[in-house]
């Protein structure tokens, strides 16, 4: 290009090329801080202060500042920053508020909750409402009582300000308009015409038909046809010319008026003729038939396609009233029903539902089942969180009761908790749980049971009723929708094989001739045993060969009277195994079922990797169940369970050995159920079979709609059982539901933490006090008459001359009640109890006879005084009259006075008479010992007490001992000989601390006593303390009835006051039962918390490997038996020993407060798994770690688990005290056990289509 042409286009420049407009829309909305209105640089202003250096020696508490913090002082209508502005911050007590109202949890913690939240105020504790009614009159709270409606019980305001607001927002009355403070809600009114319409607002009219015409005809069923709204306000002629078309036909209509949804109240007392009820529960009466139930409830929740039973329309009736309710049904009979519709009702109300299970596997069963059936549900375990904002959410009892404790998000939204299988609270080790989670619910939620068929249901939902104070509506069934028919087989093959008796039929009749049939038949049976075998043959079925022959003679039987499906129940796990190895020769499936059994089986190991996929088990279910033939129990791999319980459930296994655990909560009915054997270990003793265990187990027999029986039948392999036990475990009353409420020191603790919630009161409300609740309204009664009865005689002061005497009154009554402690304690010792022998000289006080001998006779007496004693006829006469009833505390309390205090009578008197004493009358036993025939003298007496024989002379024998018991007692009296006593405390075990403390009080009472003595030596004793004695009386009476009304009255109140002291001396709690950082670790930990947070604070893995903190921590988890003494490096037995001694530091800390174990309680520390999770979290493969123990494989994936889920928690302790080091170590081996078969995905969390 020529030069002057450059020239002339050198001022051209190229087009301007503007940046994307989506990036800088991007990055206006996404990064706000880069906006020019947030640049402060300028804006930065310096406050001059006065230095005060002794200002810093100057601190008052009530005088500290509040926080602050630096905010920007903005343009209000720029936003420009034009200065900054220090500002105090607010005291937030969020935390411990247990109010609805207080800020909800980041959403990362919104589901499980935070162990620094304190738990919402649940229902009917009423002692802290009134703590907060106190802080009501100081303007703190505001509460009304009486306004049940939602949100307004504890002043909340949650329908106007949302949780953690100081301000919300206010409606008028047309629900969408907004209002602009409370104080133009009752001007708006002035501002609306007759018809709600708001004549004077400034209405955008186009925004608001874009945003609410879709809201017409909402609440309309959609097949319902839509009415045309009609115009509340005519528009004049003259404001219709003033629209355009478009304004004329979308002139706001007037609101849509929402439907109030309230409680339905639609059972009439007609259906509750013949109901048994008690204050807080109430049983319908399901033989009723419920008329008009579609009527009732237009709406339902959830349809099915079958007729619902009567008990099922009462449960579902009360729920939809509001109600708590208690299902108490047959098992088979259709409990679920009742949690899928509360689950539906609560998707209907867009509210959320809660359902428990006692076991994980249930749970993962039960979101598999509700998935199908719902769609939107969600899972929580202890490793696996899925879903977790949905409607429903599926976990075990213990997550609930985490989530409670730790004040979870959830617990807002909630209506309904489903507690499946609450008979499981009589399980005592996991039982308190159940209690636990009853009392925290908040009073806003429902409470929905489902248990099996139990005797005390009504007591039961009485204490729910009353702890929650809401009622309780209990439905059961009064029989099983299947009968069940219960057989005895005594076959053992051959021509033998269809031996099967009858003893309990579908009506639950006794068949005696069937049990006498099967009687008969095993006898011949080993009859013909000892012709072959010689009398010396031994048992007939203890050969396993023909055991075998036994089982393959059965099943065909089985087979040939079309009872297939079966269940075995055989109540050991290796017994279940090998009965499947015996029945490898038995072929029950199709060549079509055979090739689905693979290829399903097959599939659904796609999930593991290629080495465990061979493995043994893996390998030897496979052969099995190919035949049709399964097992299921714990020892079994949790994915060949799945597998084992779908091929199950779909038909292909045919019969299936299992275990008790089986028949918990899991609806997979067979035809038949078969008993292995009627006897199980249940850690302690063999034993038959509970009633209720039995019946847990026999239900499973009988499908609805396809079986018109269940049947039931019991090997007699070793015996037909006794007719007695079989009939009282066939037809016996199940076990009642029963507390087993126990303290722990993480329930101490978290609840410590909380001001608001006692330890007591929670005690206070569980169902083990649930008797002395009952007696509280009559207690309460009897102490109004106390106090009235104290102020009329108490109201002057005692005179100052009566004084040592009330401290002689009290100083008596505390010895008295020690005596009647320690004395049947030092009687009962077996060297003392030698000494009575007919003839001894005892020293006794009983009623008039004060400070008497007597000769022992027998200990054939009433129970509660068991010593017939032979005493002279010396009892006080006593002539004045009192003004309170005389009683043998009057007779004791004198005996220590120096008017009584000489032993033994001076009078030489022959009237005698035989008394009955308590170990607490004896004061000391003697070592004389006379020679008498106490068989005779009792005769003797008890002759002459006869009214024809009251004349009569006395006897010989009995004069001669009478006589003889005169002398001495004279002798005695006046000083002129001296017995000598049993030391009854020389050879006395003191085996616990309270033993050693009674005697102390016993030392030091009756030193003090001794010198009080002289106290009583005064003119007209007896009524001078008679004036003390009523005053001191009535006081008493009192007092016990403040005692039986307060917390020192419960059962655990001493177990709680001893832990608390082991708290202390350990360092979890100050002296003011405040929680410290120990504490708080410990709070997190579900199990062995005190001997867990030792272990972080004393640095016991500081030095340790990830791989070696896993395996030492197994041995909080593992619980089975094992015969394989692991082989430890040095480093592990060096761990192992620190943790066994810091683990016996705190059993005698524990023993020094007599803190003991619940009843049952298994060992606090089991190393047989050390090795094994030491090689797995070194990576080895599973099969390589098999080789090191005889521990079966599920019982070690439950372990590695429930390790990681410990794992977690120390990981959070770490954060709590700020370990990094720690942390990193935890997070790294969770990671390193977290892999493989051990964690493989469970088939029922997996979408079908995976499998």
């Amino acid at each position: 290009m020529p030069s002057d042409t450059e020239e002339e286009f050198s001022d051209l420049k190229p087009p301007p090329i503007f940046k994307d407009l989506n990036e800088r829309v991007k990055e206006y909305l996404l990064k706000p801080e880069r906006l020019s209105i947030h640049r402060w640089e300028k804006s930065q202003t310096h406050w001059h202060r006065v230095t005060d250096i002794d200002s810093l020696f100057k601190i008052d508490d009530e005088e500290i500042d509040p926080y602050t913090t630096l905010e920007v002082v903005r343009d209000p209508i720029t936003g420009e920053i034009t200065g900054i502005e220090e500002v105090s911050l607010p005291i937030e007590d969020d935390e411990e508020l247990q109010s609805m109202s207080r800020a909800p949890l980041p959403p990362s913690l919104s589901t499980r909750g935070a162990t620094t939240q304190s738990p919402f105020l649940p229902a009917g504790f009423e002692e802290e409402l009134e703590k907060m009614l106190e802080a009501a009159q100081q303007g703190d709270v505001n509460i009304d009582i009486e306004n049940e409606e939602v949100g307004k019980f504890l002043g909340e305001e949650l329908l106007t300000i949302p949780p953690g607001c100081k301000e919300g927002v206010l409606f008028a009355e047309d629900g969408f308009t907004m209002l602009n403070g409370p104080e133009q809600v009752k001007t708006e009114g002035e501002k609306m015409d007759k018809d709600g319409i708001d004549i004077k607002a400034n209405i955008d009219l186009e925004e608001v038909i874009d945003s609410n015409t879709h809201l017409v005809g909402l609440w309309k069923d959609e097949d319902e046809p839509r009415p045309k709204t009609k115009q509340n306000q005519p528009q004049s002629e003259s404001d219709s010319m003033d629209n355009d078309n478009f304004l004329e036909s979308t002139i706001i209509q007037p609101p849509v008026e929402l439907p109030e949804i309230p409680i339905l109240n639609i059972t009439s007392s007609s259906v509750r003729t013949g109901v048994t009820s008690t204050e807080w529960a109430e049983m319908i009466d399901v033989s009723l038939p419920v008329p008009d139930f579609r009527e009732k409830i237009k709406d339902m929740a959830h349809s099915y396609p079958f007729e619902l039973d009567n008990f099922q329309k009462q449960a579902i009736l009360k729920l939809e009233e509001g109600h708590h309710v208690f299902v108490a049904a047959h098992t088979s009979a259709g409990k679920t029903v009742v949690a899928e519709y509360a689950i539906a009702m609560s998707r209907r109300n867009c509210t959320r539902a809660i359902y428990t299970s006692p076991i994980k596997a249930l749970s993962n069963q039960k979101y598999n089942d509700f998935n199908k059936m719902f769609g939107e549900v969600g899972l929580l375990t202890g490793d696996l969180q899925i879903n977790a904002t949905a409607s429903c959410l599926v976990m075990t009892t213990e997550i609930l009761r985490s989530m409670l404790y730790c004040g979870s998000d959830v617990t807002r939204d909630l209506e309904f908790v489903i507690f499946d299988e609450v008979h499981y609270i009589n399980n005592a080790e996991r039982g308190h749980v159940w209690e636990e989670v009853l009392i925290l619910l908040p009073a806003h939620v429902s409470i929905v049971m489902l248990s099996a068929t139990v005797p005390n249901t009504l007591q039961f939902a009485d204490w729910v009723g009353r702890t929650k104070k809401r009622r309780v509506y209990v439905v059961s069934t009064a029989k099983r929708p299947v009968p069940l028919c219960h057989y005895l087989y005594t076959g053992s093959g051959g021509k033998s094989k269809n031996e099967r008796f009858m003893v309990l039929d579908q009506e639950g009749n006794f068949r005696l001739r069937g049990y006498n049939d099967a009687v008969a038949a095993k006898k011949a049976r080993e009859n013909d045993f000892k012709k072959n075998f010689g009398p010396k043959g031994g048992k007939q079925f203890l050969n396993p060969k023909a055991e075998q022959t036994m089982w393959v003679a059965f099943i065909d039987h089985l087979r040939q009277n079309d009872k297939l499906p079966v269940v075995a129940f055989t109540l050991s796990r290796n017994r279940c195994d090998q009965n499947a190895e015996n029945l490898m020769s038995v072929d029950l499936t199709t060549a079509h079922e055979k090739g689905h059994i693979r290829n399903f089986f097959q599939r659904c190991l796609q999930r593991l990797k290629e080495p465990d996929r061979r493995l043994p088990q893996v390998l030897r279910l496979q052969r099995v169940l190919v035949n049709g033939i399964g097992v299921h129990h714990s020892g079994i791999l949790p994915l060949l369970k799945e597998i084992v319980e779908m091929l199950f459930q779909s038909g292909h296994v045919k019969i299936l050995f299992a275990t008790e655990t089986f028949a918990m909560g899991v609806n997979m009915p067979a035809r038949t159920v078969v008993f292995d054997e009627i006897t199980k270990f249940d850690g302690l003793e063999r034993r038959i079979l509970a009633p209720a265990e039995y019946i847990q187990m026999a239900g499973r027999a009988g499908r609805r709609g396809l079986d018109d029986t269940g049947t039931v039948i019991i090997l007699c392999k070793d015996g037909v059982p006794d007719q007695v036990k079989l009939k009282g475990m066939m037809m016996g009353i199940p076990q009642k539901l029963s507390s087993q409420f126990r303290l722990t020191y993480a329930m101490i603790l978290s609840l410590l933490r909380v001001a608001t919630v006692s330890v007591e009161g929670m005690m206070q409300r569980s169902f083990r006090e649930f008797d002395q609740v009952l007696q509280s309204d009559n207690y309460k009664k009897q102490l109004q008459i106390a106090e009235k009865e104290y102020s009329e005689k108490c109201s002057t002061p005692l005179p100052p001359h009566l004084a040592p005497l009330a401290t002689f009154y009290d100083t008596a009554a505390m010895y008295i009640d020690v005596l009647n402690d320690i004395m049947p304690i030092l009687l009962n010792q077996p060297k003392v109890l030698k000494e009575f022998v007919p003839g001894k000289i005892l020293i006794f006080s009983a009623g008039p006879y004060i400070n008497q001998l007597g000769i022992y006779l027998n200990s054939t007496g009433p129970r509660q005084t068991p010593y017939k004693i032979l005493a002279l006829n010396t009892a006080v006469q006593d002539t004045a009259r009192y003004n309170f009833d005389i009683d043998e505390s009057w007779y004791r309390m004198l005996s220590f006075s120096t008017l009584y205090n000489g032993i033994g009578t001076e009078e030489s008197t022959m009237d005698h008479t035989i008394l009955c004493i308590a170990p607490k009358n004896v004061m000391t036993v003697t070592k004389m010992t006379l020679k008498i025939d106490a068989s005779i003298i009792i005769q003797d007496w008890e002759k002459r007490q006869m009214p024809r024989f009251k004349d009569a002379p006395v006897g010989s024998s009995c004069a001669t001992a009478i006589q003889e018991l005169s002398r001495i007692s004279h002798a005695v009296k006046t000083g002129a000989s001296k017995l000598d006593q049993i030391n009854l405390t020389q050879s006395l075990a003191v085996s616990t601390g309270v033993i050693l403390n009674l005697l102390d009080n016993m030392v030091r009472l009756q030193k003090s006593l001794g010198d009080l003595e002289k106290s009583t030596d005064i003119a007209n004793f007896k009524s001078e303390f008679a004036i003390v004695y009523e005053r001191k009386q009535t006081e008493r009476k009192r007092d016990k009835y403040r005692r039986l009304l307060s917390f020192e009255n419960l059962a655990l109140y001493p177990d709680y006051q001893r832990r608390l002291m082991v708290l202390k001396e350990l360092s979890y709690i100050d002296e003011h039962d405040s929680v410290i950082l120990k504490g708080r670790v410990a709070c997190g930990m579900g199990t062995n918390e005190l001997i867990i947070a030792e272990l972080v604070f004393r640095n016991v893995f500081t030095d340790k490997t990830p791989a070696e903190i896993a395996a030492l921590l197994s041995c909080f988890v593992f619980q089975a038996r094992t015969a394989i003494e692991p082989v430890l490096t040095d480093r592990l037995a060096e761990a192992v020993k620190a943790i066994d001694q810091i683990d016996q530091e705190l059993s005698s800390v524990e023993s020094k407060y007599l803190v003991g174990q619940f009843e049952g309680q298994q060992e606090r520390l089991n190393f047989g798994l050390v090795k094994v999770v030491y090689e797995w979290a070194l990576e080895k493969p599973f099969a390589e770690i098999m080789d090191l123990t005889d521990v079966q494989e599920g019982i070690i994936v439950r372990c590695i688990q429930q390790l990681h889920e410990l794992l977690i928690d120390v990981k959070d302790a770490a954060v709590v005290i700020g370990d990094p080091k720690l942390q990193a170590k935890m997070v790294e081996a969770s990671s390193a056990i977290k892999r493989d078969i051990v964690f493989a995905a469970s088939l029922y969390t997996t979408q079908k289509e995976t499998i």
